[in-house]
């Protein structure tokens, strides 16, 4: 089978789009004909290197974290999925990804993918939809009527993020730049700040920060977030803080894959509560030019790559 690997860790170049054995599912596990994997952040992070403690990949490595596809081969003892079955996941991160036309999955991870989209755009919606979700509700805690600021929204998260917030009936304050306000509009925004320009000036009970700010600038969030609130980070290289004496809690998220969380996200897309955004479709082969978009801070949004 065709794969995109690298076989050393450095900059896009060393990714090689080459023929590669075609894994074989043991117990447990599901080999999934590819339809795409998509680009995030943490992908270029590990091709680079940087993420050798938190996430020991073995060298040589097949990127992408995201899958969607369809069940080619079941392993020993898997019984909730079968072959012909069309599906989605976030794959565990130190193993090998979806940068290929088959990939390995335990099958505890999958859930069934969306029928009102194309499957290979469903891909953009594992990773990035997870992360939303744990943010807002797991660790905020969000309930209807309180207020929350997203920092970042304009990004893939914040994009779900806005829309589920909303949709949770809270009152959504999103904090993106200027290429980005109509888009957090559109995904159900009560206000728009553009970071550009201006600066949030209100109290909230949660703030969740997507985006890679001076660490002074993540610290003035929690001016903005009552008693008693929490601060949500995903930018864990840059801890979040906390206010002790009010008792705002500062906390890092780490998301993980819940195939139940995803199972829940994809019935939303299917009654039209949630819209997943492709901004490009990239073949396999070119994988190496994403990363290099990536890096040069030029990628329009969420990428998927199609097998």
């Amino acid at each position: 089978m065709k794969a995109v690997r690298f076989h050393e860790y450095g900059d896009p170049g060393v990714l090689r789009y080459e023929d590669v054995q075609r894994p074989v599912p043991g117990a447990g596990q599901v080999l999934i004909q590819v339809a795409a994997t998509s680009f995030n952040g943490v992908d270029g992070n590990i091709r680079g290197g940087f993420m050798q403690g938190p996430i020991p990949v073995a060298l040589p490595h097949t990127p992408g974290i995201d899958v969607s596809g369809t069940v080619a081969e079941l392993g020993e003892g898997v019984t909730a999925v079968a072959i012909g079955d069309r599906v989605i996941g976030f794959l565990p991160m130190a193993g090998d990804g979806a940068a290929a036309e088959f990939v390995l999955a335990p099958a505890e991870i999958l859930a069934p993918a969306p029928g009102t989209v194309p499957l290979a755009d469903a891909a953009a919606l594992p990773t990035v939809g997870l992360t939303a979700f744990q943010a807002l509700f797991e660790h905020a805690g969000l309930t209807a009527g309180q207020r929350v600021l997203i920092n970042g929204a304009g990004g893939a998260v914040g994009g779900y993020a806005v829309q589920l917030a909303k949709r949770a009936g809270a009152y959504v304050i999103a904090v993106a730049g200027p290429n980005s306000a109509a888009g957090a509009k559109a995904n159900g925004a009560d206000e728009v700040v553009d970071h550009t320009t201006g600066t949030a000036r209100t109290t909230v009970d949660a703030v969740l920060n997507l985006a890679p700010v001076e660490p002074a600038r993540l610290a003035a969030l929690l001016d903005l977030i009552r008693d008693g609130g929490v601060l949500v980070n995903t930018t864990v290289w840059m801890p979040a803080p906390s206010d002790e004496q009010r008792g705002v809690r500062g906390i890092d998220l780490f998301v993980r894959s819940d195939a139940e969380q995803l199972a829940r996200l994809v019935a939303l897309v299917d009654a039209g509560e949630l819209r997943i955004d492709v901004a490009q479709r990239v073949p396999l082969a070119e994988l190496a030019a994403v990363h290099a978009q990536a890096a040069a801070g030029t990628l329009p949004g969420k990428t998927v790559i199609v097998a």
